[in-house]
């Protein structure tokens, strides 16, 4: 495969299934699904199951325990488990453009990562969004969204914005390229250098302090948030806790401050040899 796209997700397994199908019909195909699942109950692997049954496709289902809030230690194992040499990430919550993976595939360069953004939809919206309504590409018309309990703003000017018109925005948006982990993409062999995601992060600019590092060896980052369009399903979020945003934080002011461009506490341990590798996640 050209590329691997790999997603985070736990315990939703009904907006799993609307990224699924997202990527089901997307325009550009020659790409592997790796499913980032950080403890998930059964249901999700039954959703993924039958998804597969259903689309024809298969995902590679890269599961561990529950513990809390691992996401950087099962995007690691994802990772591993990937083939592509670009890889595209996104999450779980999040419904894809048909044309997502083309402009991905389209804007990839030596030397750079892609940096998009995603449109937060109420939870009105977010549970009435169909298959049909991914397939049809009803999920991303303004009117349909309006018509669903999204209310009008300036900002839905990511979801209208084609062309020429796209490119500009990206250009003039004062939002920086950074490494979001929703909507971001970089060469295998970039993120390998890394090391991958910092195990010892968890909610709250984990998946930022990647790009950071990548800053840090010379890569450089192009904005397509404009082009690049993935709607963000409402949810909860109960494993959010202050000191998770202090802990990354310091981490991340360490790696700026002191040019980190390979974490030690990422794919692979300082400790680790080459047959060492933490044997917790389970390939479904």
């Amino acid at each position: 495969m050209t590329i691997s796209v790999i997603f985070s997700t736990y315990n939703s397994p009904d907006w799993l299934e609307k990224t699924l199908w997202s990527l089901h019909y997307q325009t550009f195909q020659d790409f592997e699904i790796v499913v980032a699942d950080d403890g998930s109950t059964q249901e999700t692997s039954l959703r993924i199951h039958a998804f597969e049954a259903a689309s024809g496709r298969v995902v590679k289902h890269v599961w561990q325990p529950d513990e809390g809030f691992q996401k950087t230690k099962i995007l690691n194992k994802a990772l591993v488990a990937s083939e592509g040499e670009y890889l595209v990430f996104t999450d779980g919550d999040c419904v894809l453009r048909e044309d997502f993976l083309a402009v991905h595939d389209r804007n990839k360069e030596k030397g750079y990562f892609l940096s998009g953004g995603y449109f937060k939809l109420p939870m009105e919206t977010s549970l009435a969004i169909s298959e049909d309504d991914i397939k049809s590409g009803r999920a991303f018309s303004l009117d349909w969204l309006l018509a669903h309990g999204l209310k009008k703003t300036h900002k839905t000017m990511k979801l209208t914005a084609r062309g020429r018109i796209a490119r500009l925005l990206n250009a003039l948006t004062p939002t920086k390229a950074t490494w979001n982990g929703h909507n971001a993409s970089g060469w295998r062999d970039d993120i390998f250098e890394a090391n991958g995601f910092d195990e010892r992060m968890q909610y709250g600019g984990e998946d930022r302090e990647l790009g950071e590092r990548l800053f840090n060896r010379g890569i450089k980052s192009k904005q397509i948030r404009y082009s690049a369009i993935c709607v963000h399903l409402d949810h909860a979020r109960g494993y959010v806790k202050q000191e998770m945003r202090d802990k990354n934080r310091a981490i991340r002011d360490y790696t700026k401050k002191q040019k980190v461009t390979r974490t030690p506490y990422g794919i692979r341990k300082q400790s680790e040899s080459a047959g060492d590798q933490d044997s917790t996640a389970e390939l479904r």
